[in-house]
């Protein structure tokens, strides 16, 4: 069960901070966990981790295949790893590691690929994951969970972690407005209705949440209705709760802090495919381009994924 909070313009505890506060409470009660770096414990906060459980901490360095690789042997020992490095870092350069080591060996792997999208800023485009959920759907039987701020952060790092699987939680490392009042609870596999419309329809999932209701209060505004859905797992993804709530509307939008081939856009537009929906429908999204340096509000306009990008989206459908 959920809860939003009544002001969502204030802004909670860094993401990273919750990960990692979370992962080392959970270290309290389960011996297994176990916690591994790849030289970024000051960027994820993984310090907090090595602090307080440090014969259970592993600083691989610069060398995130090699992670993977010893992430896989502990689990393969009957440890439950959780790895941190940037979310393209965590798909595109580990790759075969985590299809043939992780998943083809049934082996139990908890990834955190933090700053996916625009949330990279500064780092820029050889640091900007655009692509990251596109390649873990393609990996049978990944989990892959996209939180949109801290309550929902640690619900999932709590869910996962005595799970067998890959788990991939793509995040902010810094911090973002609430959303979830602190005690929510969530469902793998479940999508939650975060407020009802008759009009239209906006699903979305992480970062671009808060945005996503911004939205549709402007639409409301002018007299159109509109639903937000939180598709926070995108893989399993609810096709139930999405072909219910599509239902009678007049304009679809999916709002995706990735690009529109392969993210979440894609996998509800498969989903309306398959079952033969006809509906006015759009994927908002990054445009197949490379990410580039700026800041994050910055990158947020110019790929075309701001509040006032999604309403006039779903205005253009309704014409």
């Amino acid at each position: 069960m959920f809860k939003l909070v009544n002001d969502r313009t204030q802004k909670g505890k860094e993401l990273r901070k919750v990960a990692m506060e979370t992962v080392a409470d959970v270290m309290n009660t389960n011996d297994k966990v176990v916690m591994l770096e790849a030289d970024l414990a000051g960027a994820s906060a993984s310090g907090i981790v090595q602090k307080a459980h440090p014969d259970r901490y592993i600083q691989v360095g610069i060398a995130e295949a090699n992670m993977v690789g010893m992430a896989a042997g502990l689990s393969l020992e009957g440890f439950r790893p959780f790895i941190h490095t940037f979310a393209p870092f965590a798909s595109r350069r580990v790759y075969d590691q985590m299809y043939l080591s992780g998943a083809y060996a049934f082996n139990t792997i908890n990834v955190f690929g933090t700053d996916p999208g625009f949330t990279v800023a500064a780092n820029g485009g050889t640091h900007t994951s655009f692509e990251d959920i596109a390649l873990y759907r393609a990996i049978p039987n990944v989990v892959i969970l996209d939180p949109a701020d801290a309550t929902q952060l640690a619900w999932a790092v709590r869910e996962v972690a005595p799970l067998d699987g890959i788990h991939y939680l793509r995040f902010n490392r810094k911090d973002v407005r609430n959303l979830y009042e602190p005690g929510s609870t969530f469902q793998i596999g479940k999508a939650e209705i975060l407020k009802e419309g008759k009009d239209a329809l906006i699903i979305s999932a992480g970062q671009l949440l808060n945005d996503a209701l911004d939205a549709a209060e402007k639409l409301e505004a002018e007299g159109v209705s509109t639903e937000v859905i939180d598709l926070v797992s995108i893989k399993p993804l609810d096709a139930e709760t999405v072909l219910k709530e599509v239902a009678g509307k007049k304009a679809v939008i999916t709002v995706d802090n990735h690009n529109i081939i392969g993210g979440l856009g894609s996998a509800v537009s498969e989903v309306l495919a398959e079952n033969g929906v006809s509906v006015p429908f759009k994927r908002v999204g990054v445009k197949d381009v490379f990410g580039q340096v700026g800041t994050a509000a910055y990158l947020q306009k110019e790929f075309g994924l701001t509040a006032d990008d999604m309403a006039a989206t779903i205005k253009g459908l309704l014409k």
